[in-house]
């Protein structure tokens, strides 16, 4: 089997998925706003998990009534969490097991994030072997998820049709994205609930998945 192509690529969403960093971005975030004389609660943060960058900094420029243009909050806040990850990367649960077992099986993967690139490939860095074949961030498409493009343009750079394709998600907006490109979509909840519909798919954990696992689902 270790010799054989397989016939499925895996995608991953990044933020609360593959690492727990969605405190530091409300941290960040709640920070940006006290700066400003601007209020920020957790609840305001809940509500922009998984957004594009640049919507998201719009919200939090006209809630919190920050007095910079979104693409200035949008650059403060991901180098906040860029210094609080180069401090410690806080890994969610199986995540680096399960990169490990599918690079050992010579499956293809992707890192499918609204974050900026710069911030995604700080993250990869930071994975003691090489994890991800291709980066797809929020600063590379021009319509961020809950649209499919993200998806879509990872599965087409890997070489895969997106029905061959597996994508974890951790937030509604990004599994709505992975779901609309025609993966299998996956949610995996972190800090939100996802509610249950027809034909969607949640796992508790990627804790204890296994490529044998994913192989019987495509």
């Amino acid at each position: 089997m270790l010799g054989r192509k397989p016939s499925f690529a895996v995608l991953f969403d990044m933020d609360g998925t593959i690492i727990d960093s969605e405190p530091y971005w409300m941290a960040s975030e709640q920070a940006l706003a006290a700066e400003h004389n601007g209020i920020w609660t957790a609840n305001d943060g809940l509500d922009i998990i998984g957004m594009d960058l640049d919507e998201s900094s719009k919200v939090i420029k006209e809630r919190a009534n920050i007095p910079l243009e979104p693409e200035e909050i949008k650059n403060r806040l991901t180098n906040d969490v860029q210094s609080k990850l180069a401090k410690v990367v806080p890994w969610r649960p199986g995540a680096q097991e399960l990169l490990l077992e599918l690079r050992k099986r010579n499956v293809k993967t992707a890192l499918v994030t609204m974050a900026l690139h710069r911030m995604a490939q700080q993250v990869v860095d930071a994975i003691p072997f090489d994890a991800f074949d291709v980066i797809v961030a929020g600063d590379d498409v021009t319509r961020g998820k809950p649209h499919p493009e993200a998806y879509e343009k990872a599965a087409a750079l890997l070489g895969f049709e997106t029905n061959k394709c597996i994508a974890f998600e951790d937030s509604i907006t990004g599994l709505t994205s992975a779901e609309a490109a025609g993966t299998y979509a996956i949610g995996i909840p972190n800090i939100i609930e996802i509610p249950q519909k027809p034909g969607r798919i949640i796992w508790p954990t990627l804790e204890g998945v296994t490529f044998k696992q994913l192989r019987k689902l495509i």
